[in-house]
């Protein structure tokens, strides 16, 4: 992991974690809007910075699509796993600069998304899904069973 976002991680760590699911799904949505901006920004500067850019918000998108941030078992990917996986989009964000050879103007801006990545997950709450029938309205039940019968068929 590129030592900014180890830093932005051990700074938070202490912190209580205030940001609830849906604030999570709202920042995942800036930083990807800030990706989409950021390739407009670099288009006349730097195409590579730019490639960069798409990259890294088209892997946001995809996350965000395939993410259940309301525990209704609806989505492909829970919350808590989309958590790990920010991590790994974090550390792909800053290790653009050295993978595309940028400079230190868009250095900076992939180094401190990545970091801002880091801290949303980091200060997100966990959310937990009780799977009993009891604590499942019908249509999660129904949603749930669903979901299950096509993991396990195939």
């Amino acid at each position: 992991m590129p030592i900014s976002n180890s830093i932005a991680k051990l700074v938070v760590k202490p912190v209580p974690k205030i940001i609830s699911p849906k604030a999570h799904e709202a920042f995942d949505y800036v930083t990807l809007g800030s990706f989409l901006m950021g390739a407009v920004w670099f288009w006349p500067r730097n195409r590579r910075a730019t490639i960069a850019a798409l990259i890294c918000g088209g892997a946001e998108f995809a996350l965000c699509l395939l993410t259940d941030y309301k525990g209704d078992l609806k989505n492909e990917i829970s919350l808590q796993a989309h958590r790990e996986i920010d991590l790994g989009l974090a550390a792909l964000t800053a290790t653009m600069p050295k993978l595309f050879s940028l400079s230190d103007d868009e250095k900076k801006f992939f180094l401190a998304q990545g970091a801002i990545i880091t801290v949303n997950r980091e200060l997100t709450k966990s959310q937990r899904v009780s799977l009993s029938t009891e604590s499942l309205d019908e249509s999660c039940r129904k949603s749930f069973a669903e979901w299950l019968t096509r993991r396990l068929t195939g």
